[in-house]
């Protein structure tokens, strides 16, 4: 429930795979990969997801641009586009959906995984943009059990847009225990992924 969920768009079925296979070797959890617009919407409703790497070019219904839309208007989540293309044109034609990375097809894992934090770091900044200064304090008041010292410490280090292998160095403790800190944490904030833990906080920040 703690890890990073990741939907992976794209018509080719052996780059999917691969984007897949590197992502989880990472600790990312893949919440569904979709080879067409119609798959994507149907896993966008009965996962839950974080962040979305999304093909400009699919062979289906909807184009990636037309689905970006989509996400930005229903579900506010982050996504990065795939392309094979970086031509002026492409380029222009994807700026207003306000994508959180762009990557060229083919790329490098190193590549891939940079892109993945900058845009999770991001997008995490346009959240807190959004919001107050956050203290413990001012979590606790609106929740019913509290969070405690640790867990509000691992709450800050998410809502940076790290991952969990980033908290666990941040605070010299392991995967595991940030896992650990992690659930409770959704449990207390009654939420079931990151995107929707920036919410809620927002939400509860707005209401103190």
């Amino acid at each position: 429930m703690s890890e990073i969920k990741v939907l992976i768009v794209e018509d080719e079925v052996l780059i999917a795979n691969d984007i897949a296979e590197l992502l989880e070797d990472e600790g990312y959890t893949i919440s569904g990969i979709a080879y067409n617009s119609k798959k994507a919407l149907e896993l966008l409703r009965q996962n839950k997801t974080d962040i979305v790497l999304l093909d400009i070019e699919l062979n289906s219904e909807l184009s990636g641009v037309d689905l970006a839309k989509t996400i930005n208007h229903q579900y506010h989540l982050p996504f990065i586009f795939l392309t094979s293309f970086s031509d002026r044109a492409t380029l222009e034609k994807v700026k207003s959906t306000n994508p959180m990375g762009y990557l060229v097809k083919p790329f490098e894992e190193k590549t891939l995984m940079t892109t993945m934090e900058i845009a999770l770091f991001n997008y995490a900044q346009l959240w807190k943009a959004k919001r107050p200064s956050l203290t413990q304090r001012l979590i606790n008041q609106q929740l019913y059990t509290p969070l405690t010292e640790r867990e509000f410490v691992t709450l800050l280090q998410l809502l940076e847009g790290k991952t969990n292998k980033q908290i666990a160095e941040e605070l010299f403790i392991s995967t595991n225990t940030v896992k650990t800190h992690l659930s409770k944490i959704f449990l207390k904030l009654d939420v079931s992924s990151r995107s929707m833990l920036f919410m809620q906080v927002n939400k509860l920040l707005k209401a103190s």
